[in-house]
């Protein structure tokens, strides 16, 4: 996005978007590098006194750059899902896709994953998250799981995001290689947790 074409957005009331854009942008182009509150406005052409009447610290747009990489992660399973021939194997294209997304966007995985929930989210009710991902997540562990209590359902829900997490943060840290057919075999040969619930 252009400068101008920012500062047009920001006269039409639509400045945050714009600075989560060019957050987002600036995750992608500076492998491995921090971002500032004060870049982010630079690099959307607004002083740093307008990005701070949407964050009133960095946390605050990390956060909102997280939660947007959860979107667009959503995006990317719910894709994945589409046409797939029953809802098992849909299931396992959007684990599939968690990793290849995490692949292609490894500073913004790595933002994301600083907000997963913590350990008293989990204690909570939170997890695995209340971003549309996570919603997803929930759906399909029901669906597969229609007789499963509500354990049954937080297990199975914790062993597939343990794969797929613990897949991609292996994938990005060279201890596997970055074989896509590989990701998809171990995603796809995922256990049968579900088949003495069906």
């Amino acid at each position: 996005m252009s400068k101008a074409a920012t500062k047009d957005s920001y006269h039409h009331g639509d400045l945050r978007s714009a600075l989560i854009d060019t957050g987002l942008r600036l995750l992608a182009e500076k492998e491995g590098a921090d971002i500032s509150l004060r870049e982010v406005a630079r690099e959307t052409g607004v002083s740093a006194t307008a990005v701070y009447r949407h964050f009133p610290d960095k946390d605050a747009l990390l956060g909102a750059l997280a939660y947007a990489g959860y979107e667009k992660l959503f995006d990317a399973q719910d894709a994945a899902a589409q046409g797939q021939a029953d809802r098992e194997k849909a299931f396992r294209a959007i684990g599939q896709a968690y990793v290849h997304f995490a692949v292609a966007n490894p500073d913004l995985f790595r933002l994301m994953t600083n907000c997963m929930p913590s350990a008293a989210d989990v204690e909570s009710g939170a997890f695995p998250g209340d971003n549309r991902a996570g919603v997803l997540l929930r759906e399909y562990i029901a669906a597969l799981l229609p007789n499963g209590t509500e354990w049954d359902r937080g297990v199975a829900a914790v062993q597939a995001l343990a794969l797929v997490h613990g897949l991609a943060q292996l994938v990005l840290g060279g201890q596997i290689p970055n074989d896509p057919k590989l990701i998809d075999a171990v995603v796809d040969q995922f256990g049968s947790w579900h088949d003495s619930q069906t």
